[in-house]
């Protein structure tokens, strides 16, 4: 049985930081870059245990997206990983559900950018895909993020949304979705 523990980054000790990487680098099979972990931290983090080892991870942060002429308060999705060993049991599902109920009782917006194996999840949740094009707000002004527009997933909470309009995000090293 799954058990999900919800604790923000400055309640998450050395130790267990050091374990959730871990398992995020054996997920992505090595290809988490450092500032894709400090993009999933400072915010809620939801962690997935079976028989009290940790199994999954998945974060919530918030960002700014712009929509619709407003600047929305986004709970963006970051780090979700499921150890390969534990997959198909229920723990992203679980991960998922946990990192909503933040969402809806403090965002605006959720949002996430999907990889192709994730769809599916995220999908099956409620996830909307983002059918409008995606830019970012970059120090040198709105630039267009094509490459993105795919994978941009959103998750409407409290205002109606054009999912055919522009989705802008707000700047940060690394990838910007």
């Amino acid at each position: 049985m799954t058990e999900v523990r919800t604790a923000h980054t400055a309640d998450l000790d050395t130790a267990t930081l050091t374990t959730v990487r871990d398992l995020l680098d054996r997920a992505f099979e090595g290809d988490l870059a450092d500032l894709d972990w400090e993009h999933a931290l400072g915010g809620m983090h939801a962690l997935a245990y079976d028989a009290g080892e940790l199994v999954g991870h998945a974060s919530v942060v918030q960002r700014r997206v712009l929509h619709a002429g407003r600047s929305l308060r986004t709970g963006y999705v970051e780090g979700v990983g499921v150890d390969k060993d534990h997959r198909g049991r229920g723990h992203g599902v679980a991960l998922m559900a946990a990192l909503e109920r933040v969402i809806r009782g403090a965002y605006d917006l959720g949002a996430l950018s999907a990889s192709d194996a994730a769809r599916g999840l995220y999908g099956g949740r409620g996830w909307l895909p983002w059918q409008g094009p995606t830019f970012a707000l970059t120090p040198l002004g709105i630039v267009r993020t094509e490459d993105e527009d795919d994978g941009v997933y959103v998750l409407p909470v409290r205002l109606p949304l054009d999912p055919f309009g522009e989705l802008v995000c707000d700047w940060r090293d690394g990838d910007v979705w």
